[in-house]
């Protein structure tokens, strides 16, 4: 199973923590005046990789795929200069994994695949000495997991694929740095996102285990548990999850082994329910959700027929979509960062050819 899920990942890559809401700076204006601007080169071509935006403002990327091997190396992004420079090798390779920031400003590489092999190891990263230490094991080694910041500081990683797909779920608590089971999901699932909800709950939805899923669960971080919530309308895998301000979650994008969907749907935190939005224009998945401070989701690149290079606001209020300026390179399995200077980052991922270009998204 692993080595037909790499083969798979190669030509229809994911990153894991893709569908996680990311909260940008950009200010309220006219979106229309908007533009995508090429910047300087990664050193390495990479996708399935994590971008994390650090304390001093700079954007930390860790390891990936170039296509051939998976990668430790490592680099940071300077806003104000719009270079790239290369820093201390992670200690282990690893694709498919995920990077949370923490509340003391490490980042936690939590995972992945190195070179067909799941891992356990996790590592953080301290930008004020610039050094990699290592944080202990999981207790079950995973890819393609997710891994979530909840409001107590602790991070709770779940699903993924392993020794089979997984159910399992487990905290990290960073005062202490021990790894402790908690409450298995009660459906394994990988390719899944998972959304921390304004009431400090978490939504995991759809994603994949012996076949594609619909069915969504809530974890309850007092009392460790997860319970079955609302069927979404359609089965989801490499699509994104995005937090309103209104504590409802947006869900956007979808593919199967026959078709990619332009459909959206939205989830009441109030009722638990499913409710089908306006569709997309354009269809697409593993692609990239931004949460904006104005409660505008902008949707970036991703896969249709053909890598895209599209991207397209969502207005929470009028309930449309509307397309927007399109990235110079169309790309998929990317990442997209919010910058402290307004702009939003995005890096790597695949055309069909692994990428090293990067490009910023300014409304000015």
């Amino acid at each position: 199973m692993l080595n037909i899920v790499i083969l798979a990942l190669v030509n229809s890559a994911i990153i894991c923590n893709a569908g996680n809401p990311i909260q940008s700076k950009l200010t309220k204006g006219n979106h229309f005046q908007s533009r995508w601007v090429t910047t300087n080169s990664m050193n390495n071509v990479r996708y399935m990789h994590t971008a994390s935006v650090l304390p001093n403002g700079k954007v930390l990327v860790t390891g990936g795929d170039d296509g051939d091997v998976s990668l430790d190396s490592v680099e940071l992004y300077d806003p104000t200069a719009r270079n790239w420079t290369i820093i201390k090798s992670m200690k282990h390779a690893r694709s498919m994994h995920t990077a949370t920031l923490l509340t003391n400003g490490k980042v936690l590489v939590i995972g992945g695949d190195d070179n067909g092999r799941a891992l356990k190891s996790t590592e953080l990263y301290d930008s004020s000495t610039e050094t990699w230490t290592s944080s202990g094991n999981l207790n079950d080694e995973r890819f393609l997991h997710t891994a979530l910041l909840l409001t107590d500081g602790k991070v709770l990683v779940c699903g993924g694929l392993g020794k089979g797909q997984l159910n399992s779920s487990e905290l990290y608590d960073p005062s202490t740095g021990v790894w402790t089971v908690t409450g298995p999901m009660k459906h394994a699932r990988l390719g899944h996102t998972a959304s921390l909800m304004n009431n400090g709950k978490v939504l995991a939805t759809g994603g994949m285990a012996s076949g594609f899923l619909n069915s969504t669960e809530i974890y309850d971080p007092s009392t460790g548990d997860w319970t079955m919530s609302g069927q979404m309308h359609h089965e989801r895998y490499y699509h994104t999850a995005s937090v309103l301000s209104n504590g409802d979650v947006l869900v956007t994008g979808e593919s199967d082994t026959v078709v990619v969907r332009r459909d959206t749907e939205t989830y009441n935190a109030s009722t638990g329910s499913w409710s089908v939005s306006r569709p997309m224009n354009i269809a697409r998945y593993m692609h990239t959700a931004v949460v904006l401070p104005n409660e505008m989701v902008f949707v970036i690149g991703g896969l249709g027929t053909a890598a895209l290079n599209s991207s397209e606001l969502y207005d929470p209020l009028s309930k449309n979509w509307t397309v927007t300026s399109s990235m110079n390179t169309a790309r998929y399995s990317h990442t997209a960062s919010p910058l402290n200077n307004g702009q939003i980052l995005v890096t790597g991922g695949s055309s069909g050819t692994i990428l090293n270009s990067a490009e910023v998204y300014s409304t000015f």
